[in-house]
């Protein structure tokens, strides 16, 4: 008995995924100003045969459409869009700022449904956020915080005072824990004091400032100290680093005294090292005052460490969680 094999069918010349057209996502960054977009976005809308945007009152619009770009503001649906692509025309879909997720899961199913035939899916970013760009959200948010919350909206600079100091121990912490993830969020406590407090300023009646105003000022002050690096001064150890810091803030701070604007508040054993630092560092020759007490022997002591190159209080907290280990494990209690 003879038997044929069927002849192997032949692809269709013009697939029909080919006619399925595109379907393109331009996301954007409200972090950017409206406008600034990548070349491929440009191309993208140039090229398409409908652009389309579910907001009215999306911020790219208005140049967009100065730029020659006529968009419909839709907001359709999967098989809308698939339908809208058919005989290979292209549609951009200028997202909003959640991204559309209602389409794209729409367009998803579609596809794992097999049975539509789909056109080809890009997402193109339009534009980036630079490094940085998320501080822009810190600000807005804190801004509608300090306007609608009854808590946040009657701080004051000297409620907020011990926040600061205890958000500033549980950094430190943290760094010594070694716990990066407790570093990241204990960083995040730090700057949210920061842009508090700045938004706080805002409100003063006589003498007002913004975040931006403590940024320029740091960002002033970092470019002047750092003459080796922004300007024509050379350094090439830390030492002359530090005698740069050094000479460029005695001028610009005027000091009568090496001891003029260390904080007398600040704990003991930082406060000790922290004069003996200064001493040392202008080349003084002032000896401890020497008195009964052990107040005068933890200075010795302070200034001791300082000159071996140690931190005394970062020496006695790893001192004290011994001190604390062995209590819980006299306890029973595990570490």
């Amino acid at each position: 008995m003879n038997t044929t094999r069927p002849e192997p069918t032949t692809p269709d010349p013009s697939p029909a995924a080919a006619d399925a057209g595109r379907v393109v996502l331009l996301t954007t960054s409200h972090r950017v100003a409206p406008g600034l977009l990548s070349w491929p976005a440009w191309q993208a809308l140039r090229a398409a045969d409908r652009v389309l945007c579910a907001d009215g009152a999306h911020p790219q619009l208005p140049y967009l459409r100065e730029a020659g770009t006529a968009v419909d503001e839709a907001a359709p649906t999967a098989e809308e869009l698939v339908d809208a692509c058919a005989d290979g025309r292209t549609v951009v879909v200028v997202a909003t700022g959640e991204g559309e997720p209602a389409l794209t899961d729409g367009l998803a199913r579609l596809a794992g449904s097999g049975r539509v035939r789909m056109p080809e899916l890009e997402l193109l970013p339009a534009s980036y956020d630079l490094p940085g760009a998320r501080l822009l959200d810190l600000v807005q948010v804190m801004d509608r915080i300090r306007a609608e919350c009854p808590w946040s909206s009657r701080q004051t600079h000297q409620g907020l005072a011990k926040y600061g100091i205890e958000e500033a121990y549980e950094l430190v912490e943290a760094i010594e824990e070694g716990d990066r993830d407790e570093l990241r969020e204990e960083l995040g406590d730090v700057l949210l004091q920061v842009v508090f407090h700045a938004r706080i300023a805002e409100e003063d009646p006589e003498a007002p400032f913004s975040i931006d105003d403590v940024a320029g000022g740091i960002v002033a002050k970092l470019i002047h100290r750092h003459p080796h690096v922004f300007g024509d001064e050379t350094a090439s150890t830390p030492e002359e680093v530090k005698e740069h810091w050094l000479r460029t803030k005695a001028v610009e701070k005027r000091r009568e005294s090496v001891t003029d604007g260390i904080p007398l508040a600040q704990p003991g054993l930082a406060l000790a090292a922290k004069l003996a630092s200064r001493v040392r560092t202008a080349g003084l020759e002032v000896p401890l005052p020497q008195a009964p007490g052990i107040g005068y022997e933890l200075l010795a002591l302070a200034a001791r460490a300082e000159a071996e190159g140690v931190d005394p209080e970062a020496a006695l907290r790893a001192a004290a969680r011994a001190y604390r280990d062995a209590v819980r494990a006299a306890e029973g209690v595990a570490k």
